[in-house]
């Protein structure tokens, strides 16, 4: 009797919880939603959520709108996301420093995999690894023949500590068991800069700020860090398939939202932005700014972060990198 009575209480709560829940699901969304992107506006993040809200806000009927919280290397703007209500009406951009903060710094606000709910990887692009056109150095082979004859007197360029670009470097050192000097800057465009002008010897980069520079003559590339070639670029090898099999890094952006979220919401969302990712304007806007379109499962989402979690705690652990 007893059981019998807790089971009909079970089934009469669960009845409940749908009543009170299905509908607000079903009707999700009512009112605006915000994205948070812990970035400048200006950059691939902050295209590709501006480009998710116009598609999430004709397919869902409410407002989408794009609020920027740049700041400590993407740590405000992320803590902000973590610690909004789990209710679907905040969703934050996240990416590469998602995965590489969690173990550059000591402490964090927020932990990567326990308080976001992850919901689409939208697009990815590659590293290239470039020099000047006037370089002697002419391959991949001869950068690494060079660099372990004469050992720390080549440099390379990055966008700061902990940036993609370093972190592919550390990682590509471990694995070629060579050592360079880095010449850290605050951003991009500077190090492109003093590359073109001969101030460094090397860097990895991203395919949209180094690929028309390629295309244009004044950098010579040496290898992309795709598993395949790139469709943009291909001519140029990937690193794996010169003599580093497996070696792979891609700069990935996704979207997530607040641990906690009800999986109904997040469902749709993933839907969504799925059929947007096949949408002819948005693939053209993507393939502009140089990156490729994914999409997936929730589930193929949370293997892949698992993934990057276990490789890039590796990397940063065996070059000893913490964030400054």
């Amino acid at each position: 009797m007893i059981r019998k009575l807790g089971k009909c209480l079970a089934t009469a709560a669960l009845t409940a919880a749908a009543a009170m829940t299905g509908p607000a699901h079903a009707g999700y969304p009512d009112k605006a939603v915000r994205i948070i992107v812990p970035y400048t506006p200006g950059g691939f993040n902050d295209t590709m959520a501006r480009v998710f809200a116009k598609k999430l806000q004709e397919a869902m009927g409410q407002p989408f709108i794009v609020e920027n919280k740049p700041g400590a290397g993407t740590v405000i703007g992320t803590e902000a996301g973590a610690r909004a209500a789990p209710d679907g009406y905040t969703l934050v951009i996240v990416g590469f420093p998602l995965v590489s903060n969690q173990f550059l710094y000591r402490k964090l606000p927020y932990d990567a995999k326990k308080d976001f709910e992850p919901i689409i990887v939208g697009a990815q692009t590659p590293n290239f690894l470039v020099v000047k056109a006037s370089s002697p150095v002419q391959s991949l082979a001869d950068l690494v023949k060079r660099a372990k004859a004469q050992p720390g007197k080549l440099n390379y360029a990055t966008a700061g500590t902990g940036t993609s670009n370093h972190l592919t470097m550390a990682y590509f050192q471990e694995e070629a068991g060579i050592r360079l000097v880095q010449v850290p800057y605050k951003g991009s465009a500077p190090m492109v800069t003093d590359l073109l002008g001969g101030q460094v010897d090397t860097m990895f980069d991203n395919t949209p700020n180094v690929l028309p520079h390629i295309k244009a003559g004044k950098m010579r590339a040496l290898g992309v860090t795709s598993a395949k070639r790139s469709p943009l670029a291909p001519d140029v090898p990937t690193v794996a398939e010169q003599g580093y099999p497996g070696f792979e890094v891609s700069v990935w952006y996704g979207l997530a939202a607040p641990a906690g979220t009800p999986r109904p919401i997040v469902e749709r969302l993933n839907a969504e932005l799925n059929k947007a990712l096949q949408a002819p304007d948005v693939r053209k806007i993507f393939a502009e700014q140089g990156v490729e379109p994914v999409g997936g499962s929730l589930e193929e989402f949370r293997q892949f972060f698992d993934a990057q979690m276990s490789k890039w705690s590796k990397v940063i652990q065996a070059a000893g990198i913490q964030a400054e």
